[in-house]
Parts: C-alpha cells; sequence; structure tokens
C-alpha cells in the first residue's frame, strides 16, 4: 500500500508533485519516473548485449527480469503522450548531439522517449543521464606545448555558453498517482523510487561483472560435490504423499 504522506500530499491532485514525501526517510517523489527507467532498463539491456555472451546466466537472468520491468513501463502512458512526441520530434532529430532517442514499444510503433545528453556540454560534470564518455577538460598547469596540443582550446572554452546553445525540449508528460500505483502493483517490489534506486544499482553492477568477466570458468576447478550442500532436497527430504 502507497504510505499515507503521498496520498494525503496529492489529494487534491491526479498527478504527484515533486518533492511530495514518499513516507520512507530520506526518499521523496521522482519528478520524472517512466522516462528515469526507460533510460535504465534500456541502457542496462545494451550493456548485456554488448558486453556478455548469449550463454552467460547472469545475463539471461537480468535480461528476464529487465525486459519484464520495461514492458510494464511502456505500456503504462501518460495522457497526452503521442502529442508530447509530436511537438518534440523535430527538435530532438535536429539536434542527435544534445538529445538520446529511446525506441518505446518495439521497433515500428513510432513511440519514443528522449533523454538529454550531457556529454553535449563537452566538460560539463554530470554523468547522470548518460552512458558514454564524457570528456572533462585537462588540469591547468604549466605543460610543454608537445605535452597539451590543444591547451588554447581547451582554455577558451566557455560551457555556460555552450550549454545555453543546446535547445531545450519540455518534458514527458507525467504519470498520474493512478498509473504510478499500477507500475508498482504489477512490478511488485515497494515504491517506484525504490524501483528506481534498484534499476540504477543493477545497471552498476553490470559493469562490474562483466570487467570481472563472470561467464568465464573459475580458475581453479570445484571438488566434486562441492555445491551440493545447496541441492534441493538433500537435507531435508519433501514429505511424501500418504
Amino acid at each position: 500500500m502507497r504510505p499515507a504522506l503521498r496520498l494525503l500530499a496529492s489529494a487534491a491532485k491526479e498527478v504527484v508533485g515533486q518533492g511530495v514525501p514518499t513516507g520512507l526517510t530520506g526518499l521523496f517523489t521522482h519528478p520524472a519516473p517512466r522516462t528515469t527507467l526507460l533510460y535504465l532498463y534500456s541502457s542496462t539491456l545494451d550493456k548485456l548485449r554488448s558486453d556478455f555472451p548469449e550463454s552467460s546466466v547472469y545475463r539471461q537472468s537480468l535480461e528476464a527480469v529487465t525486459k519484464h520491468r520495461l514492458n510494464i513501463i511502456e505500456n503504462v502512458k501518460p495522457a497526452g503522450l503521442a502529442e508530447w512526441q509530436e511537438r518534440v520530434k523535430n527538435i530532438v532529430e535536429e539536434h542527435p548531439e544534445a538529445f538520446r532517442k529511446i525506441e518505446v514499444g518495439g521497433k515500428g510503433s513510432g513511440e519514443f522517449n528522449v533523454i538529454w545528453r550531457p556529454s553535449a556540454l563537452k566538460g560539463m560534470e554530470s554523468e547522470e543521464w548518460d552512458d558514454e564518455a564524457i570528456t572533462k577538460p585537462e588540469l591547468e598547469g604549466p605543460r610543454f606545448q608537445d605535452e597539451r596540443p590543444n591547451q588554447g582550446e581547451v582554455l577558451a572554452r566557455d560551457p555556460r555558453e555552450e550549454h545555453r546553445n543546446i535547445p531545450r525540449i519540455e518534458p514527458e508528460p507525467p504519470l498520474t498517482i493512478q498509473q504510478i500505483e499500477e507500475v508498482e502493483g504489477k512490478i511488485g517490489a515497494g515504491l517506484i523510487e525504490e524501483v528506481i534506486q534498484v534499476a540504477e544499482g543493477e545497471r552498476g553492477l553490470v559493469d562490474v561483472m562483466a570487467g570481472n568477466k563472470v561467464w568465464e570458468d573459475l580458475e581453479e576447478k570445484p571438488a566434486e560435490g562441492q555445491w551440493r550442500y545447496f541441492d534441493r532436497d538433500t537435507h531435508t527430504p519433501t514429505t511424501q504423499a500418504r
């Protein structure tokens, strides 16, 4: 059940306001849960496909869970979504350096979501919405010309001016309280803000698992019978029907 604090704070509205308490200490209402989860789940699947072999049990397991939850999110659509997509479509297509377009509902559906690329800022520090490398300016200090050939370019740049030149688009229409409750009920993992935290953790864990090549065989083969302790029905046999 949704915590009473959020219900009371949003009693007069259909849409949950940003910053409304969720009832969990330190956890506040997320301003764009659908957009965030679409990004996290899509990028997690991309990493699994590019970094893990199909035979990886870890990939197979996480893919199944992620695809299931992504499908739930894709099928809950806020009012005015089609109109919003039509309004922002041209800007997004004209500025691929500033926005990343995420296809929603499978190829050919025509539906999409949009996230902003901080990498377009060429030096701004935020990486919250981008899984690509961001080029950061080098530290200032004395350098020989051959050690720092792009010194003049780096020092002459004005990140604030670059930021102002990036076009802006309106955010995707928000989900209603009822739609958020529908998502939470189908996923069954707590509040949607908690679901986002889990998705962020899983996306980060993918990089760790890929770096350790968890699909490869162990360097030291386990002794015969080493894992039998974890087999089912070995220590407490199932009760037989009479």
